[in-house]
């Protein structure tokens, strides 16, 4: 029995490293704008998962986010730093992982480069609210899986494939090396 990449009629995995990492890790997170952020260490009463908003992704690949210092994902970053991030950007496409380490800090001028007015709902005091956190996530590794042409493609591929009998799948996947 073969498996389905040994059906793949074209190349379908693509490794990517330094900046053309750094262009799909934005890519995929302007199109997710969130991720389950997985600590290693987990506390009571937390599970060490839960969904956090991306704030920017910089030039290095580094993203960023704002938290709670008092929150349980801060007390976990303070044991181990070590951070896994789930990425969704549709229901048939634009997934990715990415493992690295994250810091919290406390750097008001980033804050307010971070800051839109949403985050009140958290951080009732604004942008000054002394619960306010930064959190920098510097990935080294991740593994994507997406389309090469965008989801029509994929799908005229995909109805034609099962018409005429052969895998005609646009997808692509690889490594990703910050």
């Amino acid at each position: 029995m073969n498996s389905i990449g040994e059906n793949q009629t074209e190349e379908h995995h693509q490794d990517l490293r330094g900046q053309d990492a750094v262009g799909k890790i934005r890519e995929l997170v302007d199109k997710a704008k969130s991720c389950f952020f997985c600590t290693a260490a987990s506390t009571i009463n937390s599970i060490g998962a839960r969904p956090m908003a991306v704030q920017e992704v910089d030039d290095d690949g580094n993203v960023w986010f704002l938290s709670a210092e008092d929150s349980h994902k801060n007390e976990e970053l303070a044991r181990n730093p070590h951070v896994r991030l789930y990425f969704q950007g549709s229901p048939y496409t634009d997934f990715m992982i990415l493992e690295g380490n994250a810091t919290a800090s406390h750097d008001k001028a980033r804050i307010q480069d971070l800051w839109n007015p949403t985050m009140k709902t958290w951080f009732t005091e604004g942008q000054n609210d002394p619960r306010i956190s930064i959190i920098k996530f510097e990935p080294y590794e991740g593994y994507y899986w997406d389309t090469k042409h965008g989801m029509a493609v994929a799908g005229i591929k995909m109805i034609i494939g099962a018409a005429i009998g052969k895998t005609l799948d646009d997808s692509v996947e690889g490594k990703l090396k910050v």
